[in-house]
């Protein structure tokens, strides 16, 4: 029933700058945990960016001041905007959600979206 659809993604050079787009479905976003993931081939998957249980937004070490996650309540859509965009941060990109009304704590992704290709060119 709860779906996330991917889509923004694209080619780009580096220093360029991509907004990504996560859509719920079948669910109210407001009560999910989210998250932004991404996988480069031949490397473990990564978190990106997540919610955390004061509200707020944690990033990758990686993509902090880069990087920033958002979301439309209205539109029932995530967003991770992308700037100044790196060649490392080529990977495909996936969103996550909590189960409905959890607490963002720990690690309890079980909706995963198909996921949106990154590529930055140098």
């Amino acid at each position: 029933q709860v779906q996330l659809v991917e889509s923004g993604g694209g080619s780009v050079q580096a220093g360029g700058s991509l907004r990504l787009s996560c859509v719920v479905s079948g669910s109210t976003i407001s009560r999910h945990c989210m998250g932004w993931f991404r996988q480069a081939p031949g490397k473990e998957r990564e978190g990106v960016a997540h919610n955390d249980v004061y509200g707020d937004v944690r990033y990758a070490d990686s993509v902090k001041g880069r990087f920033t996650m958002s979301k439309d309540n209205a539109k029932n859509t995530l967003y991770l905007q992308m700037n100044s965009l790196k060649p490392e941060d080529t990977a495909m990109y996936y969103c996550a959600a909590y189960p409905p009304s959890w607490r963002c704590v720990g690690d309890e992704y079980r909706y995963w979206g198909q996921g949106t290709q990154v590529t930055v060119s140098s």
